[in-house]
């Protein structure tokens, strides 16, 4: 059903939920529950972090020999605020990249209201603030979830290791992810939706489609903007590795050339994913679905590389820790003459197995924000499949050109995600321990080493990542077959 707005001689329609519908009805559009997903595992991660540093905390508190010293602790919550960091950046680019998917697929409807007076920054509020309601919703959900998961970690732990009297669950700073999930599901969500400002009115009587390749290429401020941060970013990591060779305090600037960088290859994947698709593509074959599977990677490159860059990021986040943590141990070896004692080794190997689950979530959420994108991708190209299936493509080819197309942006980015760990991983390593004093007489520092790269991990990398494109292919091929051709081409 439609509303009809009069304005003079002329009459527009307008999507009449937009009119007498709740003022929450926008929480159902595809896409939105999954955005809740991400801020709810961002709080809830935050919140556990949190919770298990406290309990760390009062535990070293408690014991006789290190209580005193607060070293330890001190390491322990830099480490979880760097964790919550990650998380929460991550999040961030999944949520910028939901919003600017979500608001391609508005186009027709932004256009509509800008027909009939409504201004683009309004419209572009609104947006901004669906943002900042699915970040609070997300954030009391994953409070809720964060302490009911420390909850039961407390009890196993005290089970084991014995109560911790000082420790209680009601932490104040768990308050400090979830209002940090807030601001940065909003913020994600205003930067998401800046194309609402180039939409016209003229473009109510238009599809809902993303920026061609010729104009996701002219957009010379934001190529200028990645060059400079990632020019920025790889001065920060290459000073870090020198600082590391004097301090360990060299990771630190580290940590944040990798961010600058890192957000520099965002915001220039939509020129670097393009030919890197292109070159994937061709070892699929020459069949017509894998060539329209090719095609449609690169003919809109933004969503293309929307979808690709939460893997690389969460390919990226496993690998780094994997060859950083190996990196420390090949190096410590090397200190200690040749072998670690065996009660190190079991300790190293822990911290290593609890570090990469923590990081793991970070790649979850990361692949969630895959298969939300592929969904809406999907569910926005009604006309597009319905136009396939008119000209004579089955189901099953239609179902295999959505497969390949998450195959080719899931090889590509964990290729590309592998690089970058072992890289990141390696400065890591090096601006954290290039200063270690090596033996026999430990006056010489260890220097440059090469990087430690755990095979194990890479294969485990490479066959969740297949697995992930199976799963995020699952729902958008079965949605893209639901529809019929002529119910697909029917005029919204």
């Amino acid at each position: 059903m439609s509303a009809v707005a009069t304005s003079g001689v002329v009459s527009t329609v307008v999507p009449e939920s937009t009119m007498t519908g709740p003022r929450l009805g926008w929480l159902r559009d595809r896409g939105m529950g999954a955005s809740v997903l991400v801020a709810a595992l961002s709080s809830a991660f935050g919140v556990v972090l949190v919770e298990a540093t406290a309990y760390i905390g009062a535990m070293l508190q408690s014991d006789p020999y290190i209580g005193d010293s607060g070293t330890l602790a001190a390491v322990v919550a830099i480490l979880s605020v760097l964790l919550i960091g990650v998380a929460l950046y991550v999040a961030a680019i999944v949520t910028a990249n939901t919003f600017s998917t979500i608001v391609a697929g508005r186009t027709r409807r932004i256009a509509l209201m800008r027909l009939i007076g409504a201004t683009a920054r309004s419209q572009r509020t609104e947006v901004a603030g669906h943002g900042f309601v699915v970040g609070a919703l997300g954030a009391v959900l994953g409070v809720l979830v964060g302490i009911l998961v420390a909850a039961a970690g407390v009890y196993v732990a005290e089970r084991v290791l014995g109560a911790v009297d000082a420790f209680t669950l009601f932490q104040p700073a768990i308050m400090i992810p979830a209002v940090g999930v807030v601001l940065t599901t909003w913020l994600a969500a205003w930067v998401g939706s800046r194309r609402v400002l180039s939409v016209t009115p003229l473009q109510a009587i238009g599809g809902s489609v993303e920026r061609s390749h010729e104009d996701a290429a002219a957009r010379p401020t934001r190529h200028v903007g990645a060059l400079l941060l990632l020019i920025l970013g790889a001065a920060l990591l290459a000073f870090g590795v020198l600082v590391g060779l004097v301090t360990p305090l060299g990771v630190i600037i580290s940590f944040f050339g990798g961010l600058l960088s890192f957000t520099g290859i965002s915001l220039a994947s939509v020129l670097v994913m393009p030919p890197l698709l292109r070159l994937v593509g061709r070892a699929f074959g020459r069949s017509a679905t894998a060539r329209l599977a090719a095609e449609n990677a690169l003919r809109y490159p933004e969503r293309s590389s929307r979808m690709a860059i939460g893997v690389v990021m969460g390919v990226t986040l496993v690998t780094m820790f994997a060859v950083a943590l190996e990196s420390v141990k090949a190096l410590l070896t090397k200190a200690a003459g040749g072998g670690l004692d065996s009660e190190f080794a079991v300790i190293m190997d822990s911290f290593a197995a609890v570090m990469m689950v923590l990081v793991g979530i970070s790649a979850v959420i990361a692949a969630v924000g895959l298969v939300n994108l592929l969904t809406i991708g999907v569910v926005q190209r009604r006309r597009e499949l319905g136009l396939l299936r008119a000209v004579g493509l089955s189901n099953g080819q239609v179902r295999r050109m959505i497969l390949l197309e998450a195959l080719h942006i899931t090889v590509t980015a964990t290729v590309a995600g592998l690089v970058l760990g072992v890289v990141y991983g390696w400065i890591a390593a090096q601006s954290l321990l290039g200063s270690v004093r090596m033996p026999p007489f430990f006056e010489e520092t260890a220097g440059l080493v090469a990087p430690a790269v755990p095979w194990l991990p890479v294969v485990i990398i490479v066959v969740a990542t297949g697995v992930l494109t199976l799963v995020a292919a699952a729902a958008p091929t079965r949605l893209a077959t639901r529809v019929a051709p002529v119910e697909a081409l029917a005029v919204d």
